[in-house]
């Protein structure tokens, strides 16, 4: 008998809940979309609080090294140095050597000389102002400010180091706003035969977490005892202060946002279940207890939590990929590890807006209500 009784009452509740719907789905339908708003607000905030830390520091590596690994003054790298750097580096950044020396210019002029990787270097500072790199050998590029002493027609010039005179073709200029802006950059192969000197720095731009970049710090210090080893404060500062502030006004954004849902919710609830007094009174009338009314909308509540959660989370998705498309020219991906807290979170803030409406139904005096007063 218990079993039938049990058996009928699970659908006769269902029944109830889908019949209320329907009745007030202009009610219903607003309560929906506050929970809808709060769903996809939190999931965009949480998918871009997530994937922005990649994306940001994606972004920081376009502007250069944030990791230089310097020889002792007046010394190079050798070349087990040099390997032993790209060991340490390989699979967690990008290291660049750079080899400089003091030439003079035909007015004897003295005039700062790089040699380097042109390939490398595209990779590590895509910043650059660079109209045309070199890809030919005896091909320079021309800082801005040099040039106007070197080169100020684009003509061919000559530089001597210690006796000894190359010739270059200038392929482009560079400008930073920096010391690149005074110096000249040739290939690494012309620079050996000419001055025959070695790297002497290794601007490294380091992936990762600032634990993993700090990790890789330490790893160079402990096998380059006698290298000045040291991060570039302005970048890595700035990256690290610029990460916390965007995850940190992403997280207070998203909980204001669910605040504002939740008072939303907590006044439509108030709203719906005040106009359907009446009938939480002839239920009481009819023996309908405190407890029963309270699974009742607890239940309304449950029903409107699951189904706004599940629709917000698909359109925060798409909110979080078209921001993403938008500022990083990449989509965030869609994390289906944010679909439970966000659907607990709506559960829990839906139920604890039922609380107050709640308390008021326990109010309800069935016989004053059925007389209309």
């Amino acid at each position: 008998m218990n079993t039938r009784r049990h058996s009928t009452g699970v659908p006769m509740f269902l029944r109830m809940l889908a019949r209320a719907a329907v009745l007030r789905k202009g009610t219903a339908l607003s309560a929906l979309l506050a929970i809808i708003v709060a769903a996809a607000a939190a999931t965009a905030m949480l998918n871009l609080f997530v994937d922005v830390q990649t994306k940001l520091r994606k972004e920081f590596r376009r502007f250069g090294a944030n990791i230089v690994v310097g020889a002792k003054t007046g010394e190079s790298f050798a070349p087990d140095n040099l390997r032993q750097i790209e060991s340490a580096v390989s699979g967690h950044g990008l290291a660049v050597p750079f080899a400089y020396a003091v030439a003079h210019t035909e007015k004897d002029q003295p005039v700062v000389v790089a040699g380097t990787d042109f390939a490398l270097v595209r990779k590590l500072n895509p910043w650059w102002a660079v109209p045309s790199w070199p890809d030919n050998a005896g091909q320079a590029l021309v800082g801005i400010r040099a040039a106007r002493v070197i080169t100020s027609d684009g003509a061919p010039f000559p530089l001597t180091y210690q006796g000894r005179t190359i010739r270059l073709s200038p392929a482009g200029t560079v400008q930073t706003g920096a010391g690149e802006d005074n110096r000249v950059y040739i290939s690494t192969q012309d620079f050996q035969s000419w001055t025959g000197l070695q790297p002497s720095v290794v601007e490294i731009a380091a992936y990762g977490s600032a634990a993993e970049v700090n990790s890789l710090l330490a790893t160079l210090q402990a096998g380059l005892p006698g290298a000045d080893v040291r991060p570039v404060r302005q970048v890595t500062e700035g990256e690290a202060n610029i990460l916390g502030k965007t995850r940190s006004t992403l997280l207070w954004s998203a909980i204001f946002i669910v605040c504002t849902a939740a008072l939303c919710v907590l006044a439509t609830l108030t709203g719906w279940l005040y106009d359907r007094r009446r009938d939480f009174a002839i239920m009481k009338a009819i023996g309908g207890s405190d407890r029963v009314i309270a699974l009742f909308v607890s239940g309304e509540a449950a029903v409107l939590a699951c189904s706004g959660a599940l629709l917000g989370f698909v359109v925060g998705t798409g909110i979080a990929a078209w921001i993403g498309r938008v500022n990083f020219h990449a989509p965030v991906a869609p994390r289906l590890l944010i679909l439970p807290p966000v659907l607990a979170g709506c559960l829990v803030v839906t139920l604890i807006a039922t609380l107050l409406p709640l308390r008021l139904l326990r109010q309800i005096q069935p016989a004053m209500i059925l007389r209309g007063e």
